[in-house]
């Protein structure tokens, strides 16, 4: 049996985005991008048991970083 071809992956899936690789990317601690997220400034997607994970889509932090930087 043949298998399958892999479906593509649409170019604007790109995978979620932690505390920490938002942090490292805008150059910032990860306590500086907690205290944005609770400012409700960067939005976030939270998943696992109870929400306990945060992950941020790289549309979300796009947005956040227009804001911050006065590029809207």
């Amino acid at each position: 049996m043949a298998k399958p071809p892999n479906k593509p992956t649409p170019h604007h899936a790109q995978p979620l985005m932690t505390v920490k690789d938002v942090a490292r990317a805008d150059n910032v601690s990860e306590k500086t991008v907690r205290r944005a997220i609770n400012a409700g400034l960067l939005e976030v997607i939270r998943v696992g048991p109870g929400g306990r994970l945060i992950r941020i889509s790289p549309a979300a932090h796009a947005a956040y970083r227009m804001v911050q930087t006065g590029d809207h």
